[in-house]
């Protein structure tokens, strides 16, 4: 299955979440779908998307958080699975897109191309829900049940490595952030 399949086939359904991503094709093909302000593109800092969307969970605990993560950022950063499962954010969902490579840098091959299963370690660090799918189906009716549920969740959604063309070279990474922020505050407005 194709990762711009799955984020097409959840996009509304990330309207009322904060969403953050990792670098690279994914933010790319998040943003030819159409920016939103509660999307977060997380450029430049492989591995702590995770990191970054614990920590708005654990300080919005009201609002969904999904994390729109990759096998390779994950890799990197495999600690965050455990300090997931230490604080347990019921308001957090992770969506890991596994293309068993490093393609935005290159395509090298991964740890889970040799047989590094992301869900079973998600599990053992004490993650109380995961899944793997294989099919668009299967994904959207995973990230919808994850979404609209409660709980943290990991989703580990095996994807071909194939992303768009081109990658967006300018996503206002600076006005994206600063957009975010104010995005987070306006929902805080509301919530008064």
């Amino acid at each position: 299955m194709l990762r711009i399949d799955c984020l097409r086939a959840i996009y509304s359904d990330l309207e009322k979440c904060l969403v953050v991503t990792i670098m690279g094709a994914l933010p790319a093909e998040l943003q030819s779908l159409g920016h939103r302000p509660n999307f977060f593109y997380l450029q430049h800092a492989m591995g702590l998307a995770s990191s970054t969307g614990l920590g708005l969970a654990l300080s919005l605990p009201h609002q969904k958080i999904v994390v729109l993560d990759g096998d390779g950022s994950l890799l990197m950063n495999l600690g965050t699975l455990s300090t997931l499962a230490r604080y347990k954010p019921k308001n957090l969902v992770h969506i890991v897109f596994d293309n068993e490579s490093l393609l935005s840098v290159g395509g090298f091959p991964t740890a889970t191309n040799t047989g590094t299963d992301l869900e079973g370690i998600a599990r053992a660090a004490g993650i109380p829900q995961t899944c793997t799918v294989r099919t668009v189906d299967d994904f959207a009716s995973a990230a919808r049940r994850a979404i609209s549920g409660e709980g943290l969740q990991t989703i580990v959604a095996k994807v071909e490595a194939t992303g768009p063309k081109a990658f967006v070279t300018d996503l206002g990474l600076l006005e994206n952030r600063f957009q975010f922020r104010r995005h987070i505050q306006s929902l805080a407005a509301k919530s008064r």
